[in-house]
């Protein structure tokens, strides 16, 4: 593998096959180029029983990880999406933090540094002014936990109005005062939302001076936020890695869904070398 030592480029855990093991997971991302994994913890019951993985099997993990020289380095924790903390119904605002909990302690046990959240406060139901409140209530509970731990928790940049954009982020940042909160920004919703409101995403970006922890690299199309191939949308990833470059960002991943292709190694080759292109249009540019 062509590895650049000045980032980091890692691969989404769903551009595999799900019945890959995590093993084979691990081996496919390095067999295919990429530097690290970003393990998914979503809303389905099979993701949501990794959080009750056992002492024994993150330890055999860890293990494997080191045998293979790649491991997950990141959490996609999208679960809340079902669980969110800003919910009105307790029941589900104290299973949104009995996720994060134990999302926080498998990340601890795994050596797992960054936690990616949604930036959600609710999502099956109406954001209101009480679920906004309850969000800022429980998030406060989530960042004092991570802290406890040395995990990061950042935002990803959604799809909805809530925060869709790094500045929205930036609100929730601020207010929470936490050096274990941040924002892991997605260059596709970001662009989308830069077209929507006529700004411009890499001057969003660039609100983010200090807290940007990572950049997803992901394709989109307005009003479209997901499974575009790379180089037929609209997101313009010189300019957005040569933005995060300038603040300090070396963590990117690629993020995109496996759909079902015969030859899913070639796509996540091709995926790598479109994504390690860009980079090097930068490198020859000489900007540091």
């Amino acid at each position: 593998m062509n590895q650049t030592p000045n980032y980091r480029l890692g691969l989404y855990e769903k551009a595999m096959p799900n019945h890959l093991s995590l093993v084979q997971k691990l081996e496919t991302a390095k067999r295919c180029g990429y530097d690290y994994v970003e393990l998914s913890i979503d809303e389905t019951d099979e993701k949501l029983q990794r959080l009750d993985m056992s002492r024994e099997e993150r330890t055999a993990l860890l293990a494997q990880s080191a045998e293979l020289g790649i491991a997950f380095e990141s959490i996609c924790l999208s679960a809340h999406r079902k669980f969110p903390i800003g919910s009105s119904d307790p029941l589900v605002r104290a299973r949104g933090l009995e996720i994060m909990e134990k999302a926080v302690l498998l990340a601890a046990d795994l050596g797992i540094r960054v936690i990616q959240i949604a930036g959600y406060d609710v999502y099956y139901e109406p954001s209101t002014s009480e679920t906004r409140e309850w969000f800022a209530k429980e998030l406060s509970k989530c960042t004092e936990l991570a802290s406890l731990y040395g995990v990061t928790l950042a935002f990803e940049t959604m799809e909805t109005e809530f925060i869709n954009t790094v500045r929205k982020a930036m609100t929730w940042v601020e207010r929470m005062q936490c050096p274990y909160l941040g924002v892991y920004p997605d260059s596709g919703n970001m662009t989308n939302a830069a077209r929507l409101y006529g700004t411009d995403e890499c001057e969003d970006l660039l609100s983010g001076r200090g807290h940007v922890v990572a950049l997803h690299l992901k394709e989109t199309v307005p009003g479209k936020f997901r499974n575009i191939p790379y180089g037929t949308g609209h997101v313009n990833f010189e300019r957005m890695i040569q933005a995060a470059y300038k603040l300090g960002v070396r963590r990117y991943l690629a993020e995109f869904w496996y759909l079902e292709e015969k030859n899913h190694e070639k796509l996540l080759k091709q995926s790598n070398r479109f994504l390690r292109d860009r980079f090097a249009v930068l490198e020859n540019s000489g900007s540091d």
